[in-house]
């Protein structure tokens, strides 16, 4: 229940940021509104940034995915190549953050760069997929490849844009 209570509060800072960007489209020194985006991965960050692999989706295509506000909400819009990942098994590579205390997590997020404050999310939904895995993964600050069942999110309650249940970590 309470990893329930930080995602749920992680996900609603993420999505007021994201509200506010669409509504009064504050720019960013990349251009990019403020609260949306693929993340910024620091340059003085002690963490080396995702290398491309040919084995893992590569985060590219899921921030790519562009929103829309619809009632003061900030929901999807899915490009076709997305759309297809959809209750696929997909591999995906990221940067583990977790939902509860612990060595071991079951769920958590994986984000496309590493966290550069324990109170900032790194970038907007789209860079960011929630894990649910089957057997516990040993939190680390480095690189993490999970496996499992993909879930293109077209109006989560949390926020969310994409999910990965029934994970397994691969080495």
């Amino acid at each position: 229940m309470k990893s329930k209570a930080l995602l749920f509060s992680l996900l609603l800072c993420t999505a007021s940021l994201a509200t506010q960007a669409q509504l009064s489209s504050p720019m960013g020194d990349s251009g990019v509104p403020m609260g949306t985006g693929a993340g910024v991965h620091s340059p003085n960050s002690p963490f080396a940034p995702l290398q491309e692999r040919a084995d893992v989706l590569p985060w590219s295509m899921l921030t790519s995915t562009k929103t829309r506000v619809e009632k003061n909400r900030v929901l999807p819009v899915f490009n076709t190549a997305v759309q297809a990942l959809d209750k696929k098994s997909q591999r995906i590579q990221g940067f583990m953050m977790p939902l509860d205390a612990g060595e071991k997590q079951k769920h958590f997020l994986l984000s496309s760069v590493p966290l550069s404050c324990s109170f900032c999310l790194p970038g907007g939904p789209e860079s960011m997929v929630e894990v649910k895995t089957k057997k516990p993964v040993k939190y680390s600050m480095e690189v993490v490849v999970v496996e499992g069942q993909f879930a293109v999110l077209k109006d989560d309650p949390y926020g969310l844009f994409y999910r990965v249940t029934d994970a397994v970590e691969v080495k």
